[in-house]
């Protein structure tokens, strides 16, 4: 899950882009035998979570701002789960 510009798709794929170059599906010094060692190299680079103020029951993001829940190895079903805490 990551934050970021949500006004303008190329924002996406650009993002994608630079993963792909970083990271890209076929490197030589892979190991991992399901071939989607990108996705998870990928994966680990994004992160797992995000802590979002919440604010008059509303979330907290910049005027431009949205959530991607980030799926490299798919697509396929995934769940995910939101905790809401009060200060």
């Amino acid at each position: 899950i990551t934050i970021n510009e949500n006004a303008d798709p190329t924002v996406v794929q650009d993002m994608l882009m630079r993963l792909d170059e970083l990271f890209p599906w076929k490197h030589p010094a892979y190991r991992h035998r399901e071939g989607n060692s990108a996705a998870h190299l990928k994966a680990s680079t994004i992160g797992i979570s995000q802590t979002i103020p919440v604010t008059a029951g509303r979330l907290l993001l910049g005027t431009w701002q949205g959530i991607y829940f980030c799926e490299f190895d798919g697509p396929r079903q995934r769940s995910f789960y939101v905790k809401v805490s009060a200060i």
